[in-house]
């Protein structure tokens, strides 16, 4: 079995098969997607998702290109939202400098209030960070002062600097199709690296499909391409990173529930 821990499924680009979308999913050995959270305002949209698919979940938070549009949602906004039963994660949110579509600032505010959220929920925070290795290492470092919180850097493309601190702080590092391309070798230095009980998969779909259905819509059946790549990466056979990324979600998200189909899980 494997998860896809990030995917975005109440995005237009499935809404005329999300059927046949979680279908395959199933079908590919995925047998557990949680869909992200981008704006809070549109947390109903997620919710009739979850509610109609047994092992589908969510997160609640605001993505950092909204970060502008939703400054009036607090920690305690956030927070309630997490009290839905298929409410596994906070997030995703985090900095963003490469679209720059929100405010520096009203990002980094965002972003602490999602890691307050996740510090007094125990949910893990899903992070969005591009072209902003410096300054999110800084919010991580000074948030971490004020108390251990769960959290993932997901769709990691950043630098080693950012995933070994992370790492440090007991985070976990995700990759994403991304890791499949021809000129991701440092990325994949990196991932080589993050040890085997710290590493997630995901696919971010419906972006960044891996190869070989690059430049095409992505989706969570996908996902066991880019397992299937970083295997090789690792060095470990695909059963052994599927099992061990499986146990690492159940890990981190303890609200989640392990399919009876998957197994126990690994000793």
């Amino acid at each position: 079995m494997l998860v896809d821990h990030h995917c975005h499924l109440d995005f237009p680009d499935f809404s005329c098969e999300l059927d046949a979308v979680v279908a395959r999913a199933h079908a590919s050995g995925v047998g557990t997607l949680v869909t992200i959270s981008t704006r809070m305002r549109q947390f109903d949209k997620l919710k009739a998702i979850v509610e109609r698919y047994d092992d589908v979940y969510c997160s609640a938070g605001t993505h950092p290109h909204n970060a502008d549009e939703e400054r009036d949602f607090s920690v305690e906004d956030i927070v309630a939202l997490t009290q839905h039963p298929k409410v596994v994660a906070v997030g995703e949110a985090g900095l963003d400098y490469y679209y720059k579509h929100s405010t520096p600032e009203n990002q980094a505010s965002g972003f602490r209030r999602h890691i307050v959220a996740a510090r007094e929920t125990g949910l893990p925070l899903e992070i969005h960070t591009r072209d902003a290795d410096d300054d999110t290492i800084a919010i991580l470092t000074d948030e971490h002062r004020n108390g251990a919180f769960p959290a993932v850097l997901h769709c990691f493309t950043g630098g080693r600097e950012l995933a070994m601190r992370a790492l440090d702080m007991g985070l976990y590092v995700s990759f994403s199709g991304v890791i499949t391309f021809k000129k991701s070798d440092a990325l994949r230095e990196i991932a080589r690296d993050v040890p085997l009980d710290r590493i997630l998969v995901e696919t971010d779909a419906p972006f960044l499909a891996p190869d070989p259905f690059r430049g095409k819509r992505n989706e969570p059946a996908y996902v066991a391409h880019t397992a299937a790549a970083l295997a090789r990466v690792k060095g470990v056979s695909e059963a052994d990173f599927a099992r061990a990324t499986t146990d690492n979600f159940f890990r981190l998200y303890g609200k989640a529930r392990r399919p009876a189909s998957a197994g126990p899980a690994a000793a």
